[in-house]
């Protein structure tokens, strides 16, 4: 059986779960609604262009943030990687800083920005630089060193041998570290826009979350998911399973 029909089959046992919960009158049709007024929801604010508005704003705030991310988290690794003395004193504080939820970083935007997008952004640049640096950094340190004493054997050395050796080997890992960085901004960008005043996905669910309107709040949820589970499977890891597969890293 084909993987998308398993897939599709799947969705349609766990709607049908759903039905029964919601006919089984277990919970008051306020909180837990049928997939049919879900999806009802759904089409009310496609249709009226509220959502379509709340995802260009998301996807402004992402792009955004995710590209300062990647820009400021494969720095700090590629200084982390290349000196034994910032990887010893900062590296630990770096894995500290990673485990740190995104959410926890709101009020510190909030008080540092006020509700704005500028707020949203930094809150999202947090939330992909670190786990960035962390791949940047163990794809340096995982070059294999016959490849820099052939290079230095050769003559090659310093900034050609990093550019020439070091990164060639180390472009599977930043390709991982892309998409790790893209799933932890996603994230930290749905805990930005909750808490702030402009438009955005997150904005959208703490509104219906404020006028009891569970049905929005379920079907935009479904929708950060899928907007999540799609960009991960037809973007990012079919990158990621080519880069590898051409790097020979990976069975055909």
């Amino acid at each position: 059986m084909k993987v998308v029909i398993k897939r599709i089959l799947f969705l349609v046992v766990i709607l049908g779960i759903w039905q029964l919960v919601f006919t089984a009158n277990i919970f008051e049709d306020i909180v837990f609604p049928s997939p049919i007024k879900v999806a009802g929801a759904l089409y009310e604010g496609f249709s009226s262009g509220d959502l379509i508005n709340a995802l260009g704003a998301s996807f402004k705030h992402l792009f955004s943030g995710l590209s300062l991310a990647i820009l400021f988290g494969t720095t700090i690794g590629v200084i982390l990687g290349k000196s034994k003395q910032a990887d010893e004193t900062a590296g630990m504080y770096l894995i500290a800083l990673q485990s740190i939820p995104s959410i926890v970083w709101v009020p510190l935007a909030i008080m540092l920005f006020g509700f704005s997008e500028f707020a949203v952004v930094f809150v999202v640049v947090l939330g992909g630089t670190f786990v960035m640096a962390l791949n940047v950094r163990s794809a340096i340190h995982s070059v294999p060193p016959q490849l820099v004493r052939a290079a230095r054997t050769m003559g090659t050395n310093g900034v050609p041998l990093f550019f020439r050796v070091e990164v060639p080997s180390s472009v599977p890992y930043f390709i991982t570290g892309i998409r790790l960085a893209w799933a932890f901004s996603w994230r930290a960008l749905m805990a930005g826009e909750l808490l702030s005043n402009g438009p955005g996905l997150g904005y959208s669910l703490r509104y219906a979350q404020d006028y009891a309107r569970m049905d929005q709040v379920i079907g935009i949820i479904i929708i950060i998911g899928v907007i999540g589970a799609i960009v991960d499977q037809v973007v990012f890891s079919k990158l990621e399973k080519n880069v590898m597969k051409r790097w020979g890293l990976l069975k055909t």
